[in-house]
């Protein structure tokens, strides 16, 4: 009698590219156990970035991908064959690729990057312009005052207003400083869409399939105006950026869509099975929400030095525009979904800047020491309050040229007070964005927080329960983003190959989360909701031309909330 035989689990790949390194994750299919990772960090510039005299500058060098590629996923599938008993890496049925955004690089006619020419090789402008690169803040602020001329139906997608961080901001400040870069480019690609085009060999203009997370929320897409911006727009600019415009791609794909099969070249370089499925590439913020289980009604905050928000609202309902959002763009986290996009500039990086660069004047506290001593006041002890523009606001204000502000010090004020307030601030901006999708009728009706800092900070997820009255809840992952490429991967390969149809049931299957849910403490929300009525005035008073009022009574409110604290 033949015993039947068990079928082989099998494995995805998710590369997760970030701002200073690319990692690669194997997740078993069946149930997302993380079975091994591997990190390169990029070689180039300081920790991967390339600098230069603009502060602004931030670039990074395409073969920097290319080689992490290689490397990551060649030592997963080698610790695999060490970890799991009879594993082969013709188990692994798929692919995907998260990526920093907007990072934008100019390619040539073949759609190979122009650092590959010698006279380009070393050149920055040639290079990928990273998300953090804010040398087009000029070329942003032409682009919004034209748009609300001529164009507003563009800017009430991305939030009212056009950032330097974004795809044409970038383009067109190339096309001012470094003129013979832009020429030598036949066309300009997120880096979300060229390495999953260079995995599966389709980087050609004519065969390239572009993500609508990144051409909804960073350029302007939409189909109601046909994609991208028409060619008279972005010729009143400059004539070869309208000439642009036809040699970009007419539409714009979901996650759940398949680029293309692992070339015979990258299988050869990676150990992979040819053929083997990529899917359409996104964002790293979007495919995180994928990988902490987001569905309709979930807010997902992925908390490191920034924060970037994302939720959903299903296609099929009325949704308004919502003003100061990063985009609201259809498909751009899961088919059938609009996604929403929103976020914090900086938030591990205020704690980081205070204890970095404030707090070795006294050489006592690292980040650990610094909320041990912060979790023992109580909210509103301080008598103080901060705003958390250290890096310009992202939403909803959208503006860069913002900065941050500590109120409330006195003779005595401690480096943990100061500390505690920073995080409260943060908590503080994190409620703003939550009142603003509500207000828009977007129902926030859970949070789930993945990211370094909702791994490793009991005060700040305590503080952000505190201030919201929401539970806050942890991804089971601390890698979400690299997970939900690797779902992303298990749905473009499909059911029949041992993978799923639905992202839906990939989430169930592949996701979770952590036992510990932060609670908020309701006498705590109670001075929270005081101190933030007192942060919401400072904010519309330093954040927007239309405020008009009278600041006296700001100062005289937080000793009130002191002194009743300390009784």
């Amino acid at each position: 009698m033949k015993t039947k035989k068990i079928s082989e689990p099998k494995y995805t790949i998710g590369l997760d590219y970030g701002t200073n390194s690319v990692r690669a994750l194997l997740v078993k299919v069946s149930n997302g156990e993380e079975v091994a990772d591997a990190v390169y960090n990029y070689e180039h510039g300081v920790k991967g970035v390339v600098l230069g005299r603009n502060p602004n500058l931030a670039r990074q060098h395409p073969s920097d991908y290319l080689k992490g590629a290689t490397q990551t996923i060649r030592k997963v599938l080698n610790l695999a064959k060490r970890r799991v008993k009879g594993f082969s890496s013709e188990q692994v049925i798929g692919l995907g690729v998260d990526t920093t955004g907007s990072t934008p690089m100019p390619v040539d006619a073949k759609g190979r990057s122009l650092t590959e020419q010698k006279r380009f090789e070393n050149n920055p402008d040639a290079m990928a312009w990273l998300w953090k690169d804010h040398t087009g803040v000029e070329e942003a602020a032409e682009i919004t005052a034209l748009a609300r001329k001529i164009r507003p139906q563009y800017l009430a997608k991305c939030g009212g207003t056009y950032s330097s961080e974004w795809f044409f901001s970038k383009i067109l400040h190339c096309s001012r400083v470094a003129p013979k870069v832009f020429d030598a480019a036949y066309l300009w690609v997120e880096i979300a869409d060229w390495i999953p085009a260079i995995l599966t060999g389709t980087e050609h203009p004519d065969h390239l399939m572009v993500g609508v997370c990144a051409a909804g929320h960073k350029g302007m897409y939409h189909k109601s105006w046909g994609g991208y911006p028409d060619e008279e727009f972005l010729g009143k600019f400059s004539p070869k950026l309208g000439a642009l415009r036809s040699r970009l791609r007419s539409e714009a794909y979901s996650v759940d869509r398949k680029v293309g099969g692992l070339s015979e070249e990258w299988a050869k370089n990676t150990g992979l099975r040819p053929g083997t499925p990529v899917a359409v590439g996104a964002f790293d913020a979007h495919l995180g929400a994928i990988g902490s289980g987001i569905a309709e009604g979930t807010l997902v905050k992925i908390i490191g030095t920034s924060t970037c928000d994302i939720t959903l609202l299903s296609n099929r309902k009325k949704l308004a525009d919502v003003p100061g959002v990063c985009g609201i763009v259809d498909g751009s986290v899961l088919p059938g979904y609009n996604g929403l996009e929103a976020g914090q500039s900086a938030v591990g990086d205020i704690f980081n800047w205070f204890v970095d660069y404030i707090e070795p004047a006294r050489g006592l506290m690292d980040h650990r020491k610094m909320d041990e001593a912060a979790s023992k006041l109580s909210p509103g002890e301080s008598g103080l309050l901060a705003l958390d523009w250290n890096n310009g606001n992202r939403t909803i204000l959208v503006d860069q040229r913002l900065s941050g502000l500590l109120l409330g010090q006195g003779l005595y004020t401690k480096p943990e007070e100061i500390y505690r307030a920073l995080v409260e601030a943060t908590a503080y901006g994190a409620l703003t964005i939550i009142n603003r999708c509500e207000e828009y009728g977007v129902k926030i009706k859970q949070v789930i927080n993945c990211g370094g800092i909702s791994e490793k900070s009991a005060l700040t997820m305590q503080i952000y329960a505190d201030v919201t009255g929401r539970p806050m809840k942890i991804s089971r992952s601390a890698q979400t983003c690299a997970l939900g490429a690797a779902i992303a991967g298990a749905v473009v390969a499909g059911k029949k190959a041992g993978g799923y149809d639905t992202f839906a049931s990939a989430q169930k299957a592949m996701t979770g989360l952590k036992p510990k849910v932060f609670k908020p403490n309701a006498k705590a929300h109670a001075v929270y909701k005081k101190l933030y009525a007192l942060y919401k005035t400072l904010h519309d008073a330093f954040g927007t031309r239309e405020w008009n009022g009278n600041l006296y009574h700001v100062m005289k409110e937080l000793i009130d909330i002191r002194d009743a604290a300390r009784k």
